[in-house]
């Protein structure tokens, strides 16, 4: 018989604030994060808006060891605060006979804020018009005379996928496995299953998981632009993510980091945090699409698999689950292949299980977009309330399903299935249940 894995943590950094009471009161709501980008001139780009954390956020309110953590990129900011509201939420926090040699770590988190402006300057600095028979080229001397005048080694390495991994070690002093996955859009929701693995097979007695991410930089823009992935939507940027409507143009790039603190139930009860568990991991399916970088398939064969797998995982049918947190981008593709997924998984139950995307309020979190929506299906059994799907006013003939348009509802909710598909034709699917003793 597997081990029961319970969540007794939750914390979160999200465009739309950061810490959980408040954010999750404005996605009930439908508060929109989505503004003018703040972080670099985007005014030439064909997309001028992101969501972002607020330009006052300082993870240094949040950790005990600042100084520890002077430098770091805003992937591992965010990382910090997020992990360290999830660690007080556990009781962790007062628990003084941990053997943090079973505390892990096993995050999907992606690069922080590039240092993009003196990278530039030293490619400026070394072009040289007269290389490579007069095309031109860098000029290798002269790029590094420039790159060891404006470029720090703390500031170049600190934006790495893995540093947010490393602070956390340090800051939790989490001695047990060490973990990243970088599966785009999939990591986080990836992260969180292989997390419960380890638990699962005894490994570790508690994970840090979740994600954290920020590609609101040029060359992130540059990249989804080119893509046609994002939303042009630049007059009205509060209404340009618009995930199953049928004038969707693409998504919101978005950042911040959510993060879990789970545990075996045994582990729990041993230390007397049963009035901590927020809720039970109860399955967990993962798949690849071994079709095409940036496309899906048109059958969805990947996201029903994993699907599929999670429930057989949890040892539950389609009729069983409540609430459904749809990836729900709000590009084209993304959204009529998953409701057509979904369809073929859930059958005659499709249409009255609603499902949702939070990704029309926060953007998208990309790495961390995962685990900031498994917090809200967290927060959905605890409430019995519903996220919407706002910006949802021109109904898509293809996608037909109930996708909790505009506002919040009240629902019974016990278990959910939250779904992540990634770029590289990575998905990923957790299920998480109301806890019972």
């Amino acid at each position: 018989m597997k081990p029961r894995i319970v969540i007794t943590g939750i914390g979160w950094v999200t465009p739309l604030g950061c810490d959980i009471e408040t954010v999750w009161k404005r996605l009930l709501n439908g508060d929109c994060g989505i503004g003018k980008t703040k972080q670099f001139d985007a005014s030439t780009y064909p997309t001028t808006f992101s969501a972002e954390v607020a330009d006052d956020y300082d993870y240094r309110k949040y950790v005990t060891k600042p100084d520890v953590h002077d430098g770091v990129g805003s992937n591992t900011a965010f990382a910090l605060g997020a992990a360290a509201q999830a660690w007080q939420r556990s009781g962790l926090d007062k628990f003084e006979t941990l053997d943090h040699t079973r505390l892990g770590i096993y995050l999907g988190s992606g690069e922080g804020s590039l240092d993009f402006n003196n990278y530039a300057a030293a490619n400026l600095a070394g072009w040289d018009e007269s290389a490579n028979g007069g095309r031109g080229g860098i000029d290798a001397v002269k790029w590094a005379h420039k790159a060891l005048e404006c470029m720090t080694a703390l500031c170049e390495i600190e934006q790495e996928p893995n540093m947010p991994l490393t602070h956390l070690a340090m800051e939790f002093e989490a001695r047990g496995p060490a973990y990243n996955c970088l599966t785009a859009c999939a990591a986080s929701t990836q992260a969180i299953g292989e997390a419960t693995e380890i638990l699962r097979r005894g490994d570790a007695d508690v994970m840090i998981t979740g994600g954290a991410h920020t590609m609101i930089h040029p060359l992130g823009v540059t990249g989804f632009n080119r893509l046609t992935a994002l939303s042009n939507r630049n007059d009205s940027p509060q209404t340009a993510s618009r995930p199953f409507s049928n004038d969707r143009d693409g998504f919101v790039l978005g950042e911040g980091a959510g993060m879990l603190i789970i545990e075996t139930l045994d582990h729990a009860i041993a230390r007397g945090a049963q009035q901590n568990i927020l809720a039970e991991i109860v399955g967990y399916g993962s798949s690849a699409d071994a079709y095409r970088i940036t496309d899906i398939p048109d059958d969805g064969h990947g996201a029903i698999r994993a699907m599929n797998d999670a429930l057989a995982d949890a040892g539950l049918t389609t009729a069983d689950i409540d609430y459904i947190s749809a990836h729900g981008t709000g590009t084209k593709e993304n959204d009529s292949t998953e409701t057509g997924s979904v369809k073929s998984v859930f059958g005659e139950h499709a249409k009255s299980t609603p499902m949702s995307s939070i990704k029309s309020m926060l953007g998208h979190l990309i790495a961390a977009a995962g685990a900031v929506e498994l917090i809200a299906c967290v927060l959905a059994i605890r409430d019995g309330k519903l996220p919407p799907t706002i910006n949802l006013n021109t109904p898509d003939p293809e996608c037909d399903l109930d996708y909790v348009a505009n506002q919040s509802r009240d629902a019974q909710v016990d278990v959910c299935l939250s779904n992540s598909f990634g770029f590289g034709g990575q998905n990923d699917t957790v299920i998480v249940k109301r806890f019972q003793a």
